[in-house]
């Protein structure tokens, strides 16, 4: 249903992660219907196979395994002899709760799934496309990468390293023919908080929940957040891919895009707002989220 006609010839390829659902099927359906070669990946065999039968090549790519993403560059870049056009790094989780309630290990495999892994891939992307003068490296980044929410620290920490990461890139590969965008969604309508109440229940768990300071508030958000119900700004995914288009399709792509309202407003009140009066505006939108 996201394929579309296109005039495009095919002679542009995309590796893009997180396949399995939510912004990167909607991204691997669309760029196809655009007649880009695209290489979809997820961490699941039974997501592979998925997408395999739906005509992707497909591979297995899991952040937290080097060897998977060592082994998935190196079949791309062969597949493509070399000239892979872009990338689009998508795909992070979160462990809700306060920071003193997130355990060191689960914060660092987060970091490991949201950041690290994104660099091992991209690094290993990049001579490629330096040695071709053009690429383009797209990151699936989050309204929570500039700003920050009480309950989503660990989270936001990531994100906002991908920020800083990806600052960082973009100025040392000016001139190389290489872009460096980052896309910055709010609310999207996705797996993401079922999947982040699945982490919460896994990192901390019924123990955590006894023993937190916090306890009364996390049994409130798990109403609301179990609830699911679509929130008045909520997105599709095909949203954040009309952004993605732009940043692999265009010309002169931009170094930011923002997708949804509230990253919108978020902006401008990071901003135009004082610390203080930002740090209430934020404890607002938290308590009022979902």
């Amino acid at each position: 249903m996201f394929d579309h006609p296109g005039n495009f010839p095919v002679h542009r390829s995309i590796l893009i992660t997180g396949c399995s659902s939510g912004i990167g099927a909607a991204a691997a359906h669309i760029l196809r219907g655009r007649n880009w070669r695209v290489f979809a990946t997820a961490r699941k065999p039974e997501d592979i196979e998925k997408l395999q039968e739906n005509g992707f090549e497909a591979f297995r790519l899991d952040y937290e395994d080097a060897d998977s993403i060592a082994k998935t560059a190196e079949a791309v870049l062969r597949a493509t002899d070399g000239k892979l056009d872009a990338v689009f790094n998508n795909g992070a989780y979160a462990v809700p709760g306060a920071l003193e309630d997130i355990p060191t290990d689960a914060m660092r495999a987060l970091f490991e799934a949201n950041f690290i892994g994104w660099h091992d891939l991209t690094r290993q992307l990049i001579p490629a496309m330096r040695s071709n003068r053009s690429g383009r490296i797209v990151q699936c980044s989050s309204v929570l990468g500039f700003v920050a929410l009480k309950y989503r620290g660990a989270y936001t920490a990531s994100k906002f390293a991908l920020e800083a990461y990806s600052d960082t890139l973009r100025q040392e590969l000016k001139g190389t023919g290489i872009h460096v965008s980052l896309i910055e969604p709010g609310p999207i309508d996705t797996r993401f908080t079922r999947n982040a109440l699945a982490n919460f229940d896994r990192r901390i768990g019924d123990e955590g929940l006894r023993a937190s300071v916090h306890r009364r508030t996390y049994e409130k958000r798990r109403v609301r957040m179990e609830a699911g119900e679509p929130g008045p700004f909520k997105l599709p995914s095909e949203a954040v891919v009309k952004r993605l288009v732009h940043a692999l399709e265009a010309k002169r792509p931009k170094a930011r895009y923002h997708v949804t309202i509230p990253t919108t407003v978020m902006a401008v009140a990071k901003r135009v707002l004082p610390t203080s009066l930002l740090d209430r505006f934020c404890i607002w939108a938290a308590d009022g989220e979902e």
